[in-house]
Parts: C-alpha cells; structure tokens; sequence
C-alpha cells in the first residue's frame, strides 16, 4: 500500500487506471485539434491539392526519366525504383512542405499562442496540428504498396518491419523540420520558399528519383547523409528486402540522429508568437 503526498492510501495498482485515464485524455485532445486542423486543411484548397496531388504529378514526372537510368546494379526495375521513391515525395509533400506552411499560420494567427495557454503541451499542440497530414501521408503510402503489388506486379513487401520503421521515422523527423523551417518564415508564403532547397535536395539526392546506387561512389556516400535519405532506403528495402544487417543498423542510426538534431531545434527556436 502507497501513501500520497497527503497522506492518503492507495491500493497496488491503483496508478494503472490513472495513467490510462490521463492517456485517454492526451488522446482526446490531440484529436481535437487533429480535427480543427483537418477542418482548415480542407478548405485551404492550395494546401490540399499539394499535400493530395503532388506526389502523384511528381511520381508520374519523374517515372519516365528513371526509366532512362541505367538501373541494372540497383536490382530494381523502373516501376520498383519510381514507386519506392514516391514514399519520398509524399513526405516532402504531404508533410513537410504543408505543415511548414501551417505552423506559420497558426501561428501568425495567433491559434499557437492560445492554445499554450491550454492544458496541451507543446508537443501536443504540434503533433495535433499534424495529424492530418499524416494521415493523408499513410494513406497514400497504403495506396501506393496497394497499387503497386495489385496493378504493377511489384512483390509484396518483404521486410513490413522496415517499411513501418522508415514510414515513422519519416513523419517524426518531417513534422519537427517543418516547424524548424517555420520558425524562419514571416508568412505562409515565404514558408513555401524556405522549404525549397531541403526538398530540392531531398529530390535530387536522397533516392527518391535517382537511386543512390546509379551515382558515383563519393557522391552517394555524401548522399547518404541527408535527412531523407535513410528513410527512403529504409522504406525502399522494407518492400524490396534489398538491406543487410550493416545497412539496416546504418540507416535506422542516422534517421535517429537526424530526429534528435531536428526535435533538439524545434525545442531551442521554434516561436510560438508572431513574428509581427
């Protein structure tokens, strides 16, 4: 038997149902302003077709240009390399670039700083706020293994471990460098400009059109460094079951790092207030 700081009794197992009660009420309320933002979300028409259209326009733009490499020591096909990398432009897209947009709204009109004052912590408000970006992100990526084993004959996904792990990684590390590039943005306009470079980058060098193995050696070992890299060769080799041990434990080590660089800053800059 426990004794509180009053001085009252509590039977063994008393703090279960407290906890699950207090989990309850988290996932209440990120509910709630999942489905505030979901509302918004909605009738920013702009940030809806980005978040929905995009990756498809990126995919079917770039699958004609991956047909051209010469993908013979990837072991992938066109089809296996253009639909791995579309998990990429989905977080970029879906994620990334709309919640970078958002946050400086939010917080522009000020909806951040009251919902401080709020029982929500800070990394509810935040996450909250994603929870229809995600969901828009997981269901195009469910579309994209459905589509892909049913209509292109690709193989069923061999490593669904992996596949979830880089699916996870991707949205944690997305949603906290979105509120990074936030902080730097006045507007929601010039959100959309800050975004620009890392998904260019991500773009050109993290798999996502050019798989790592068709470039040169130095250039993929840089590659490999970027935060969208290990996400997408952890989600590509979840499908395809193409990594190792080595490569595994590679990947899964520098996504974690990059989660921990990005939720470091997020925690250090990210403003809450306007920056008017």
């Amino acid at each position: 038997m426990a004794v509180t700081e009053r001085g009252e009794a509590t039977r063994p197992g008393a703090a279960g149902p407290a906890a699950r009660g207090a989990a309850a009420v988290v996932a209440t309320r990120l509910l709630a302003l999942g489905r505030a933002e979901a509302t918004l979300l909605k009738r920013n028409k702009t940030a809806l077709y980005v978040a929905l259209l995009m990756p498809v326009l990126m995919v079917w733009a770039m699958h004609s240009a991956t047909a051209r490499l010469d993908l013979e020591k990837t072991g992938m096909s066109a089809n296996e390399a253009s639909i791995t990398g579309a998990f990429g432009f989905v977080l970029l897209f879906a994620v990334y670039q709309n919640l970078s947009g958002a946050f400086v709204a939010r917080r522009e009109e000020l909806v951040l700083k009251r919902l401080r004052t709020s029982e929500a912590g800070d990394a509810e408000i935040l996450a909250g706020s994603a929870l229809p970006a995600v969901g828009v992100a997981l269901a195009q990526c469910v579309v994209l293994v459905v589509a892909g084993a049913a209509w292109l004959h690709l193989r069923v996904p061999a490593r669904p471990d992996l596949l979830i792990a880089g699916f996870v990684l991707g949205v944690v590390l997305f949603v906290a460098l979105a509120a990074v590039t936030a902080t730097g943005a006045r507007t929601a306009e010039s959100a959309q400009l800050l975004s620009t470079p890392l998904l260019l980058l991500s773009v050109a060098g993290s798999g996502v059109a050019v798989p790592l193995k068709v470039m040169p050696d130095l250039v993929a070992d840089i590659c490999e460094l970027l935060p969208m890299t290990p996400v997408v060769e952890l989600m590509r080799g979840g499908w395809l079951g193409t990594l190792g041990l080595y490569e595994t434990v590679g990947h899964l080590a520098t996504a974690l790092a990059w989660v921990v660089i990005a939720v470091f800053a997020v925690r250090k800059w990210f403003r809450w207030e306007s920056r008017r």
